[in-house]
């Protein structure tokens, strides 16, 4: 995918799965000329997501030094977003899972990281935003168009999967809807 897009400020990049989404964010970032860094939020909690993060790992350009945090996002935009650079994080809902289900073990992360509510961590990431000083792209699974969830916890990730996008589209220069690899610009600039 070739694009070329001069665009600066935050923008979000919603879809299914396998939708083309990452793919898009990817080709924005290389097309931007700024200096990138991806922010990778997944945990490889069994074979087939290591094999997913395997599989994005050898698709984006080895020059991009990659920064894994599975929960502290609004920390990783404060030191890294800077006039001149592109930060890159995908994925949103695999953050909102990590947030919400508690799914981290990695020692690194003190009592304080494991036990801020998620309330606390979305306002703060969306403040951390509003401050941020270089180009943001954001990219989401979309997964509110479906059918309402039996479970309780399923609604839950639903709801607050909706919220956050919502949040995030109200501050977000540019919004973007990627079905079967085609690119629908809700919000913004149109892509070049």
């Amino acid at each position: 995918m070739s694009i070329q897009d001069d665009f600066q400020g935050i923008e979000l990049i919603l879809g299914g799965a396998r939708s083309g989404k990452s793919s898009l964010a990817e080709a924005l970032a290389k097309s931007s000329g700024l200096t990138v860094t991806y922010v990778a939020t997944a945990t490889a909690g069994d074979d087939e997501m290591t094999a997913r993060i395997q599989q994005h790992k050898e698709q984006r350009p080895h020059q991009w030094p990659v920064i894994e945090e599975p929960l502290c996002l609004a920390e990783v935009i404060r030191t890294h977003s800077k006039k001149g650079t592109c930060l890159l994080i995908d994925c949103l809902t695999l953050w909102l899972t990590n947030c919400l289900f508690g799914t981290v073990e990695q020692p690194e992360y003190n009592d304080h990281h494991k036990t801020v509510g998620w309330s606390d961590r979305k306002a703060d990431f969306l403040k951390a935003l509003v401050e941020a000083e270089g180009r943001v792209i954001l990219v989401s699974n979309e997964v509110g168009q479906g059918i309402v969830p039996l479970g309780e916890v399923s609604r839950r990730f639903v709801d607050e999967s909706g919220w956050l996008h919502q949040a995030i589209a109200k501050q977000a220069d540019r919004v973007v809807f990627v079905t079967a690899g085609l690119p629908q610009v809700l919000k913004g600039p149109a892509l070049n």
